[in-house]
């Protein structure tokens, strides 16, 4: 369903925001393959008064999931002065009484639901903020730690260059990373990377029944590091390798085995300690502990080589926190929301409906400049591409309209609730008069206008307005939904357009997979007729 003000069409009633996701290009190639989806689906909200608590514990085959609700001393994102750059060490930040921490946004580490701040590194950075201040009774002298968002892909350039001081971001230690940056005394050792499956992937035995199967992992990753390593080997002995499909940077890997769950995916690669825990939460995929793609890996925080001063104060903390301390060794919490895992857009019946309805989406996608596989995903989102699906409040149709907006004259299409093309071109050109109207701005990548264009017309408009606004006062891009705007969004009006936004975005990758799937198939048939 849509809200739009009152001033304007109304397509759903003020305070009734719904959230969705977005779309990049996927692409295929033998081995490596590109995908982009972005946004991440929360299992975490906040109901009533009542935070729910999954704190990670990034460490340990015990490890811990629970957000923490305590407030950080200082966030980032109410200070944009602090994102400037500054390569300094201990000494001067501790003078300064600012410690950055750069920080992927992440259900399990660091992500941001009504102004407040929630994740591992939000318990992590307490601590630390703690330990820092120690010896400086007066409040006046206190350090703060401050947390940065940052793409998973940018953490260690941006690093280096300065934009923070500590990568808090369950890295694992590798000979690449070390080419760029230092790290901590591990605060977990002896870690497993292992397959995790879906449901109804083929059986494998072990790592060489992966040859010409593909496994989804992000670039930045170690999985995908010491996946390239195993396809060396393999064909060094002349055997098929393994397919790589590059995932977009903004999912993380809870986002990965939640596609995996949902069949959207049919293999990844993730810590054992991850899987162990979301296997709670998503529990239909195959933790496969018996497959290892690498073994006895050390996780740790990242410093800049210039910082020794910082890591040999960053050891001494790690010693009384580190996985086997009392601090490390959090029990499980399982106060979490399970009710909002992403639909199954990959089971047999939405395939057919996807096949059904997929030249309507081309059409009318053409028709008003958008990607018409983005707009599938907003139809899945909306209703699971049910032409008869009706809400209490009127909705109607795969693009859940209400009829009297789809017949006003910034519209004027009649039979909504009866005709699916009718339906969906009505969606199609609403989402047109939203970029037109409110998101015309210059520079902005055609991918992000579409994003914004989502939210619109889940929030409204004059919300969009806001969350754009502010994200430029925490310090980030205005014009760049992921890791920017979206934590705008989250601060104002929490989790629910994020979502909303996010789970198009895992819809639209499923079904640029499916279309590309598709491509064989039509042309085997075009060569039989």
């Amino acid at each position: 369903m849509l809200h739009i003000p009152a001033t304007r069409i109304s397509f759903r009633e003020p305070g009734h925001a719904r959230v969705s996701a977005s779309p990049d290009q996927f692409e295929r190639h033998p081995v490596p393959v590109q995908a982009r989806r972005t946004s991440i689906l929360s299992l975490l909200s906040v109901f009533g008064e009542i935070c729910t608590i999954l704190t990670a514990f990034l460490m340990s085959l015990a490890l811990v999931i629970s957000v923490c609700s305590a407030p950080p001393a200082v966030a980032a994102n109410d200070k944009p002065a602090l994102i400037e750059k500054h390569v300094i060490d201990l000494d001067e930040m501790l003078q300064r009484r600012i410690v950055r921490v750069l920080v992927p946004y992440s259900k399990t580490i660091y992500f941001i639901d009504k102004g407040r701040q929630f994740g591992t590194a939000v318990d992590f950075g307490l601590a630390l903020e703690k330990y820092l201040n120690k010896d400086r009774p007066k409040q006046i002298d206190h350090v703060h730690v401050v947390f940065v968002p940052t793409p998973r892909d940018k953490l260690l350039s941006r690093l280096n260059e300065g934009f923070g001081d500590i990568v808090m971001a369950n890295l694992t230690i590798t000979d690449e990373r070390l080419k760029e940056v230092d790290f901590t005394d591990p605060l977990y050792e002896n870690a497993e990377e292992v397959l995790v499956a879906a449901p109804n992937s083929p059986m494998v035995s072990s790592l060489d029944n992966l040859e010409g199967k593909h496994v989804a992992v992000r670039a930045s990753s170690s999985y995908y590091e010491h996946l390239l390593a195993h396809n060396q080997s393999l064909a060094a002995s002349g055997k098929p390798q393994i397919g790589i499909d590059l995932m977009d940077e903004n999912l993380e890997d809870e986002d990965l085995m939640e596609m995996v769950n949902a069949e959207l995916l049919p293999f990844t690669i993730v810590d054992a300690y991850k899987a162990d825990i979301w296997s709670h939460i998503f529990t239909r995929i195959k933790v496969r502990r018996d497959v290892v793609l690498a073994s006895e890996g050390k996780i740790a925080w990242a410093v800049r080589k210039s910082s020794p001063k910082l890591k040999a104060e960053l050891n001494s903390f790690v010693a009384t926190h580190k996985v086997g301390t009392t601090f490390g060794n959090i029990l499980r919490r399982t106060f979490y929301q399970q009710d909002k895992i992403v639909k199954r857009a990959y089971a047999p019946a939405d395939a057919a409906r996807f096949q059904h309805l997929v030249e309507i989406f081309r059409k009318y996608g053409t028709s008003y400049s958008f990607d018409y596989l983005m707009l599938m995903a907003q139809g899945y989102q909306e209703s699971q591409l049910d032409q008869s699906k009706r809400s209490p409040r009127g909705a109607v149709g795969i693009m859940q309209m209400l009829p009297a907006t789809a017949r006003d004259k910034v519209i004027g299409i009649k039979g909504i609730d009866k005709d699916p093309e009718r339906n969906v071109e009505a969606g199609a050109k609403y989402l047109r008069y939203l970029i037109d109207t409110y998101i015309d701005d210059e520079g902005l990548q055609p991918k992000d206008r579409q994003l914004f264009a989502f939210a619109a017309y889940n929030a409204g408009p004059g919300n969009l307005r806001k969350f754009r606004e502010k994200a430029s006062a925490m310090g980030l891009d205005p014009n760049v939904w992921f890791g920017n705007v979206e934590n705008g969004a989250a601060a104002i009006v929490g989790r629910e357009t994020v979502q909303y936004v996010s789970n198009i975005y895992k819809y639209y990758v499923a079904y640029s997979l499916l279309s590309k799937r598709m491509e064989p198939s039509a042309q085997e048939t075009k060569q039989v007729q």
